[in-house]
C-alpha cells in the first residue's frame, strides 16, 4: 500500500472517531497548561488532572508560585512521580516567568525550550494549543503508531516529527496530534493491536 494511502486511512478514521478532540490535561491559561505538560512527564493525564486542582489555588499565578520553594511545592505534587525534580524545576521556570516575562508564557520555542524542564514535546504542546502555532509534538503514542502504521520508520522523536509534519498538512497538525494519542490511548495500545482496530485492520486489509 502507497503511503498516501496509508495517511488517507489514517486521518479519515481519526477523524470519524475523534472529529472534535481536547487536551486531556485541565487548565484554564497558557501557564497551568505549561504546568500541567511539565507534570505530565512519566505520568498520566489522569493522575495530573487530581492534583492540580489543589496546586493552582494555592498558585494560580507565576508570581504564587515563584514565592514558593521546591519543598513547598513538592507535597502537592508527590503523587505525581519525580517530584523532586519536577518541583524545582516549576519554581526555578515560574521565577523566570515573573523576572523576565512579566508573569507571562513566551510565545517560541527557543524561550520555552530554555526553560528548566521544559523539553521540545512540552513546547510544542503550549505554542499549539495556548497559542495556536503550528506544532506536531510526538509522544510515546504518537511515535509508537507512526511507526506501526508505517508512516516512519524513524528510531528518534524528532525524525518521526519530520516525517508526521511531511505527510500531513500543517493546519491539521494540532487535532491530529490529540487524535493519535487518544486513538493510542483506546484502541491500539503499547502491547499490541489484538484484533486489530479499525485502523490497522484497513491497513492490512
Amino acid at each position: 500500500m502507497r503511503i498516501a494511502q496509508r495517511v488517507a486511512i489514517v486521518a479519515e478514521e481519526l477523524e470519524r472517531c475523534f472529529p472534535s478532540p481536547q487536551i486531556p490535561l485541565k487548565h484554564r491559561d497558557a501557564f497551568t497548561l505549561l504546568i500541567a505538560v511539565m507534570l505530565s512527564a512519566r505520568c498520566t493525564d489522569e493522575r495530573v488532572n487530581k492534583i492540580t486542582p489543589a496546586l493552582f489555588r494555592v498558585a494560580p499565578t507565576p508570581q504564587k508560585l515563584a514565592s514558593m520553594e521546591p519543598a513547598e511545592l513538592r507535597p502537592y505534587i508527590a503523587t505525581c512521580g519525580l517530584a523532586d525534580s519536577k518541583a524545582l524545576h516549576i519554581v526555578q521556570t515560574a521565577r523566570i516567568l515573573t523576572e523576565h516575562y512579566d508573569g507571562k508564557v513566551p510565545r517560541s520555542f527557543e524561550e520555552l525550550e530554555a526553560l528548566p524542564g521544559v523539553g521540545h514535546k512540552t513546547a510544542g504542546v503550549v505554542m499549539n494549543q495556548a497559542f495556536g502555532y503550528p506544532a506536531f509534538p510526538v509522544d510515546t503514542h504518537i511515535f509508537r503508531l507512526a511507526r506501526r502504521w508505517k508512516l516512519s520508520r524513524a528510531t528518534t522523536v524528532e525524525r518521526v516529527e519530520t516525517d508526521l509534519k511531511r505527510l500531513f498538512p500543517q493546519e491539521s497538525w494540532g487535532k491530529l496530534h490529540l487524535r493519535i494519542i487518544l486513538w493510542g490511548r483506546t484502541y491500539c495500545k503499547a502491547r499490541g493491536c489484538n484484533p486489530p482496530c479499525p485502523i490497522c485492520a484497513r491497513l492490512r486489509a
